[in-house]
């Protein structure tokens, strides 16, 4: 007995496969794109580069809120065209949020951004003095 493929699309299968993809890459652009985080770290400071060429420093909304840093942009689109017998709008809306948990020993009042070329850079200073570990005796 022979193994044989079973074909999920048998009318048009290249075609359907490519008209499949072409709609799952367009979703993920549309409502799953994320732009790619570096983070370095060295002995003073956390430093998170965003990659998101294109964009103005004013798309982005930079908060903190319960040691949680959220990195969004929400840009929303809108054109118009209207000739004698027709009206043409499209809507564009692209947007996404990113968050990171801070470890308590960042200086969240001194948190700098800055967007240059592309790549937003965020630093976050760390606080020496603060120290998580600890050892502990045992009675």
């Amino acid at each position: 007995m022979n193994v044989t493929r079973f074909n999920h699309r048998p009318f048009f299968p290249g075609m359907m496969y490519d008209f499949d993809r072409s709609i799952s890459k367009n979703e993920a652009n549309c409502n799953g794109h994320f732009p790619a985080v570096n983070i370095h770290e060295n002995e003073k400071q956390f430093t998170l580069e965003l990659a998101a060429p294109g964009l103005k420093k004013d798309d982005f909304k930079i908060n903190i809120e319960n040691q949680v840093l959220t990195i969004s942009k929400e840009v929303t689109e809108e054109k118009e065209e209207v000739k004698d017998n027709f009206t043409r709008r499209e809507f564009a809306y692209n947007s996404f949020s990113r968050s990171f948990k801070l470890p308590k020993t960042i200086l969240v009042n001194k948190i700098k951004a800055d967007y240059k070329d592309g790549i937003l850079s965020i630093a976050l200073p760390k606080d020496e003095k603060i120290t998580l570990t600890r050892e502990i005796s045992i009675n």
